[in-house]
Parts: structure tokens; sequence; C-alpha cells
């Protein structure tokens, strides 16, 4: 960091401060008490999987390894799908599209083997890139409608915005709500696509943070969104769904592993993109 840049932070951090303490704030907070559901979850014992990608590139000059992978994991463990793909890339590979796309893939496959599949991440991300086959792919997937959404973070405004303050509704719910439940249901249109998605935020265990839940579709109710979360609660860490961090443990494609590519490839002598820094 730049001295001169911590020092600006210093001398302006009221600035920041005052955001967060803004009396508007308060207000915000109790518009997200009012919309809150209590709910107390009623496990329901389902066979769900969980499924969740990664991708990491290792760089040097002029050249790019990268690998990717998805997997779908039950509660024992058990990966019921998987797929991967590696290479060299090149100017035409776009490789989080790549990702995105191989996730959805097993979505599709995942969803004849399951009662219920939980996808990590946002559904509008699979919308983002603009790639025919991904969207294919993903509304084919909800067709059976048993695929739920959970993001352990969101920058969505949508409840409060255009009030004023530029936070992201999970701010207001994390810190106007402390019981058990969900927040009512919102919904939001892809301007490009057309697609609503459904959604809610919700705490489903005592002194944990929110996650946000979403349903592809429109005219989603509590109850719909009351039974997705009776499944997932039957199996879950610290509010969170065991199968979604099974997945994620298992695809996680980490830097070591790019080291043990590079190596399996003699790749070890090239000089590496950030070398000329010293």
């Amino acid at each position: 960091m730049l001295h001169s840049l911590y020092k600006d932070a210093v001398e302006n951090r009221e600035k920041i401060v005052n955001i967060l303490n803004n009396p508007e704030i308060e207000k915000l907070k109790n518009m997200a008490k009012n919309s809150w559901n209590e709910y107390i979850p009623k496990p329901e014992k389902v066979i769900m999987a969980g499924i969740d990608g990664s991708f990491n590139t290792e760089k040097f000059q002029g050249v790019e390894l990268w690998a990717t992978d998805a997997v779908a994991v039950k509660i024992d463990e058990e990966i019921i799908c998987e797929d991967f793909a590696y290479g060299l890339k090149t100017n035409s590979e776009n490789i989080p599209r790549i990702s995105s796309l191989m996730e959805v893939k097993i979505c599709d496959k995942t969803k004849d083997m399951v009662d219920l599949v939980l996808m990590d991440g946002s559904i509008s991300s699979y919308f983002q890139f603009g790639y025919e086959e991904i969207e294919i792919k993903i509304k084919n997937a909800m067709k059976k409608k048993n695929v739920v959404f959970i993001s352990k973070t969101s920058s969505t405004i949508g409840r409060f915005k255009g009030i004023g303050v530029n936070l992201g509704d999970i701010y207001f719910y994390n810190n106007g709500t402390n019981s058990i439940g969900f927040s009512d249901v919102f919904e939001t249109t892809d301007s490009r696509t057309q697609n609503t998605i459904g959604y809610v935020f919700a705490r489903l265990s005592n002194s944990v943070p929110i996650i946000k839940i979403e349903l592809f579709g429109k005219n989603h109710s509590n109850d719909d969104f009351k039974e997705a979360i009776n499944k997932i609660s039957s199996h879950m860490v610290r509010g969170y769904p065991y199968e979604l961090k099974l997945a994620h443990e298992r695809c996680k494609i980490w830097g070591k592993d790019m080291k043990k590519l590079v190596s399996l490839y003699g790749m070890s002598n090239l000089i590496g993109s950030r070398e000329v820094l010293g």
C-alpha cells in the first residue's frame, strides 16, 4: 500500500465512518426487521448433492497453464458426478466461462440423481457471459424445479435501492435481525434475458451469518422457500449446507496443485510473468 494512500485514509476516516453511522441506516435496519419472517426449519430428510467448481492458472511469459473442475457431492462424501479440463490458454479461451459451463452441465446431469441440487453462488452469474450454451443448459436444469442456489454473500441492492445508502441488502438483514428465519420474497428480472429469479435472505441457525437463497422463475411464495429451507436444513454446518462445504473442499484447485502440473509438464524453468519484478 502506498504511504500516501494510508495517510489520506486516516485524514478522511470520518467520511467512511459517517456512512456506516448514518442515522438513515438504523431506519433501514428496522425496515429489514419488519420484512423478516421468523421461522424454525423443520428438517426434511432428502437426498441432496452440492455442486461447486473451481479454476486456477499459472502464468509465464508468453504462455498460461490453466485447469478447471466441477463436482457434485452427497452427504456421504460420494462424488456422483465430476468433470475437468486443462490446457495452455489461447486468446479465444475464457476460463471463467468454461468453468461456469462445466458447473451447469454437472447440474443438468445431477438433477435426476437426487431429490435436491444445491448450487454454490447466484443464478445471475451464469447469465453474465451472454453465452447461449450456458443459458440453455441452466434453463433445462431448472425444468425439474429441484435446484436451489445458495450464496454466502451478496452485493444485491433491491429492497433498499434508491433510499440513499449504497449498501447491499444482506448488510441490513445481518445487522437488523438476529432470529432464525428469512426475509420477504423478492424478485429480480435480468434485463437482457428476461429471466426472473426469486430470492430471500435467510438465517438457518442461531448466531450465524445470513445467506441468500434463490429459486428460478416468477411468483415464488413463502411456502416455496420454507419447503427449500426445510430440505436444506437436514444437513447443515453453522447454517450452511454441508454438501456445499464438501463440494467446495473437493473441487478447489489450489496454487500447489498448479505447481504439480507445472512440474509434470516440465515448465518449472519457464520465466514467470511476475519474475521481472524481482
